[in-house]
């Protein structure tokens, strides 16, 4: 039996040379949404102009992700109270054509999120990586870290397609099969999608827009954040409770005490 033709399969293509010319958006204002996987031919057919990335014939890449923190999890922290210095330092893996980048997320001006990469074949922070690090927190206002102390904290995987907005209005992710692994276990998300539309600028964008018509609201969400309270019992209270409680409760496995 055939697979069932779905919206995304019907889209036009966009290569990532033409995605990345019309819409890098390295820094961008991010909306983040959890959305029943049920409700994403709706949510694409409400769109016109939609374009979806292709990759050596693939609509849907396999990334995968190390997060590195102090080992007081300052970074964790700066995201779970909400400071103005939040940072993120990750190596991100493109599972399909194995293409490595080392990344460093900081908050830029009116809350955008400035995204910086280099090339990298390490899963560590190693010296020749150690100072590009450094300036990048250092430019972002973030002191009193020092790249050579941090520690992999989490792994997160999932399967993600790209979708090119039209007319210059930006990109969306759809993230599925979302899995998340630490030293303290792993969880997993079921049959949700976490999508997230990334703009120049702090407007609406129109698949917000039918995002609101079909009822959802962006959410606090961050990977890291939520993966790492997630499997961590004994961390204090965050702001991502209400999404690990409300959006993703009835969809979650999580095992804990198993080793990553």
């Amino acid at each position: 039996m055939s697979t069932p033709t779905t919206w995304l399969d019907r889209l036009p293509t966009v290569s990532l040379a033409e995605l990345n010319s019309e819409a890098a958006l390295l820094t961008r204002v991010d909306r983040k949404y959890v959305v029943p996987a049920g409700d994403l031919d709706a949510l694409v057919a409400g769109v016109p102009g939609l374009r979806v990335l292709e990759v050596d014939g693939r609509r849907a890449s396999r990334y995968e992700s190390t997060y590195l923190d102090t080992v007081g999890l300052d970074s964790w922290t700066t995201s779970a109270q909400a400071r103005r210095r939040r940072w993120k330092v990750r190596t991100r893996v493109y599972a399909d054509t194995g293409e490595r980048w080392l990344e460093v997320k900081t908050r830029g001006v009116r809350g955008t999120t400035v995204k910086e990469r280099l090339p990298h074949d390490d899963a560590a922070v190693t010296t020749v990586a150690d100072g590009w690090v450094r300036d990048r927190l250092v430019a972002a206002r973030v002191h009193g870290v020092d790249p050579a102390d941090l520690v992999a904290t989490l792994h997160t995987s999932y399967l993600r397609t790209t979708l090119l907005l039209p007319d210059g209005a930006g990109r969306v992710t759809l993230d599925r099969h979302l899995r998340w692994a630490s030293a303290h276990g792993t969880a997993e998300v079921g049959d949700v999608l976490v999508v997230e539309t990334k703009s120049a600028s702090a407007g609406p964008g129109p698949l917000d827009r039918r995002l609101w018509e079909l009822g959802h609201r962006p959410t606090r969400l961050s990977k890291y954040g939520t993966g790492l309270a997630l499997l961590t019992p004994d961390l204090p209270g965050n702001r991502w409770h209400r999404v690990t409680s409300r959006h993703l409760a009835g969809h979650l496995t999580v095992r804990t005490e198993v080793a990553a």
